[in-house]
């Protein structure tokens, strides 16, 4: 697999994502068929790359996980 140039990204940060400094997850759909994915707390820290479509998977799973709440 080639490179990917990371440097130009839109981040967006989660919506779930703790306010005061916890858990922040950021994304960026700026790439077609990749979705990276950093923790805010760290911009130039290390970057995930994940398949578009396997990163889809991953969220609707999270999300169906979410709505049996779980416990």
């Amino acid at each position: 697999m080639r490179p990917v140039d990371l440097t130009h990204l839109t981040w967006r940060k989660s919506s779930y994502s703790n306010p005061d400094g916890g858990a922040c997850l950021e994304v960026s759909h700026d790439l077609d068929a990749l979705v990276p994915v950093r923790d805010s707390k760290v911009p130039h820290g290390p970057v995930l790359v994940f398949p578009a479509d396997g990163w889809a998977t991953f969220v609707t799973a999270v999300g169906k996980d979410r709505l049996h709440d779980g416990r």
